[in-house]
């Protein structure tokens, strides 16, 4: 495995090997087995994988948690030399955004709600670092987890408007025993708050079951959710049941749909999603 932060070594050894496929896994490190699953099923479709880490900081709002977010790259490093991964790129900030350095990515609609709305600017980081994560790496495929839902879909659009030549491949959601969605920010969570949040998925898990009944509202399919969250524990930022490809709010299903949701318990902001699909069963 060759670890390095230089983009000209980069390039170096992706060129040696252009006949070959490369898988591309780009992570801000805290590395979980969420993360390991994208590296996995890159190495199963790929000649070589290449993994970045990069805490980026574009995508951090002034009062977020961008100076203490979780760094574990002896760990991270460890991890990846377990699973084989050909390459590691740990770029410095220098490196990403050199001095004087201008030049952003924004994909204009999707970009600017839910999330976006929420957290002003973070789609415009993710989408400039991931561009340059590109570029350098040139992958034949790169990995995404389905648990940043809206991310995911944004990545796809960007690479299809600026015509990248490769593929994005979207992996589902890594869950811990209680159905947590796995995230390098649950470290923050104490034992107690770990299994207040199981209600997250619960709650998505109950309005799937009315969807699977037939209900389609989504007022009724929201409301559920909203109920199963404890108000002494649960700060809803937003939860809205959207079209899958726009991300635009609906009123009733009639295609496939996503629930997603952010709320903070504590300090700590979680996000989720659930699919739903009329098409995976007959009315």
């Amino acid at each position: 495995m060759q670890v390095t932060d230089d983009i000209a070594k980069v390039r170096k050894i992706r060129n040696r090997s252009s006949k070959l496929t490369w898988g591309f896994v780009p992570t801000m490190g805290a590395l979980h087995a969420g993360h390991l699953s994208l590296v996995k099923a890159a190495k199963k479709e790929n000649d070589k994988v290449a993994v970045s880490i990069f805490v980026n900081p574009t995508q951090f709002g002034p009062n977020e948690d961008f100076a203490k977010y979780p760094r574990t790259l002896e760990a991270d490093i460890a991890l990846l030399k377990e699973l084989e991964v050909d390459l590691v790129w740990m770029p410095t900030k220098e490196t990403i955004y050199p001095t004087g350095y201008e030049t952003y990515v924004q994909v204009e609609e999707l970009g600017s709600t839910l999330e976006g709305a929420s957290r002003p600017g973070f789609f415009k980081g993710v989408a400039t670092v991931v561009t340059k994560l590109f570029n350098v790496i040139e992958p034949t495929r790169a990995y995404f987890g389905q648990k940043d839902a809206q991310q995911a879909r944004l990545i796809e659009k960007m690479v299809c408007d600026l015509n990248f030549d490769l593929e994005i491949q979207i992996m589902p959601i890594v869950r811990e025993e209680n159905g947590l969605a796995l995230s390098s920010r649950n470290k923050y969570l104490t034992r107690e708050q770990k299994e207040q949040a199981s209600a997250l998925y619960a709650g998505l898990k109950i309005a799937e079951q009315r969807f699977l009944e037939g209900e389609r509202s989504v007022e009724i399919l929201h409301a559920l959710i909203v109920a199963h969250l404890d108000k002494d524990y649960f700060k809803i930022d937003y939860i809205k049941i959207v079209d899958s490809e726009t991300f635009e709010e609906i009123e009733i299903i009639k295609k496939k749909a996503y629930i997603v949701l952010a709320v903070y318990l504590g300090s700590v902001r979680l996000i989720d999603n659930f699919l739903l699909n009329p098409s995976t069963f007959m009315e």
